[in-house]
């Protein structure tokens, strides 16, 4: 494989593997920013290495040794705690006796519960609402930062400024990179669920700009929502909110003419409706009710959101339904 093919491939490869990587760091140095740095420096390292050795057959786990053993030395040369130290010392040690497959084993055991606190962790209500999601872009998304500021027409400058703040901002909060439990893991959902809810909301009618609509934002915030549904598969808010991207995002196309103005609901041909994310609407749905959310906001938007959904002409929706709801 040519070289520029090959550092497709690991741009490629690292894009998917980015989140999981800073997950994993992050539970391991207590840092959002020096877990970001550690993932890149494994980038600067496959794309120096894998031109000449070739894409390995697990590179999601090269890239998390690789960065596994930057971490190490960051730790020996900044001397952090005794305990940590020797905690991935050990982990050095047994790295070098082990197998790809076997350290990407290793990492498969709890890599939900790592995305999941990095998920809680970018979400966490000590940072503003912009800085959460701006750095929930970044890390769980993958986005980069002018693709952020172009989401939300802003400039570049601000949104880096924004996510080094909110970087700093945990740093210096010392949170401890894990799935919260009880009352403070349902006030921290509402906080992520917030932030994938303001970035398809920004998506579906933007503020600011002469678009009315921006289908990206809307496709990240359902592919977050997809991923939370993943790893927190009894929280019923979760499958409520998801159900109410996919069905409205299922109406997208019909929402504005070929000049770019706004089609009322009322008057949308039905026929553009995508009926897949209506499918999946649904079933996010009824998962919520399954789980008792049938009262939850979320849920409650979904349902209504169905109506409509469900009805193949304007006049045969079901107001009295709606109304009820």
């Amino acid at each position: 494989m040519a070289v520029p093919e090959t550092h497709q491939v690991i741009e490629t490869v690292f894009r998917i593997e980015q989140a999981k990587l800073i997950a994993g760091l992050a539970r391991m140095v207590r840092d959002v920013g020096v877990a970001e740095d550690l993932a890149q420096d494994a980038l600067v390292t496959a794309l120096a290495e894998w031109p000449k050795t070739g894409v390995p057959q697990n590179p999601g786990a090269w890239l998390m040794a690789a960065a596994k053993r930057r971490a190490i030395d960051r730790l020996r040369r900044n001397k952090m705690l005794a305990r940590k130290h020797a905690e991935i010392g050990r982990d050095l040690e047994d790295e070098r006796d082990t197998s790809i497959e076997d350290i990407e084993a290793a990492m498969d055991d709890d890599v939900g519960d790592e995305l999941l606190s990095l998920i809680f962790t970018a979400c966490h209500p000590v940072l503003s609402t912009e800085a959460r999601a701006a750095l929930t872009l970044r890390l769980i998304g993958g986005l980069t930062t002018d693709e952020i500021a172009r989401a939300f027409l802003s400039s570049e400058a601000t949104i880096a400024q924004r996510i080094v703040r909110a970087k700093k901002m945990l740093a210096k909060a010392g949170l401890t990179f894990e799935v919260p439990r009880g009352p403070e893991r349902t006030a921290r959902l509402a906080s992520v669920l917030e932030v994938i809810y303001l970035i398809f909301n920004e998506g579906y009618a933007a503020t600011a700009g002469e678009d009315l609509i921006r289908p990206a934002l809307c496709s990240e915030a359902q592919r977050l929502g997809r991923i939370l549904a993943g790893l927190a598969p009894n929280e019923p808010e979760v499958f409520g909110l998801l159900g109410l991207m996919e069905i409205q995002a299922s109406r997208l196309a019909a929402r504005t003419g070929p000049d770019g103005s706004l089609v009322p609901l009322t008057e949308q041909n039905r026929a553009q409706w995508d009926q897949i994310l209506i499918r999946r609407g649904f079933a996010a749905l009824e998962r919520a009710e399954a789980l008792g959310g049938t009262d939850g906001p979320y849920a409650l938007q979904a349902a209504l959101a169905a109506c409509h959904a469900r009805a193949r002409k304007a006049e045969e929706t079901d107001w009295h339904r709606i109304a009820g709801l």
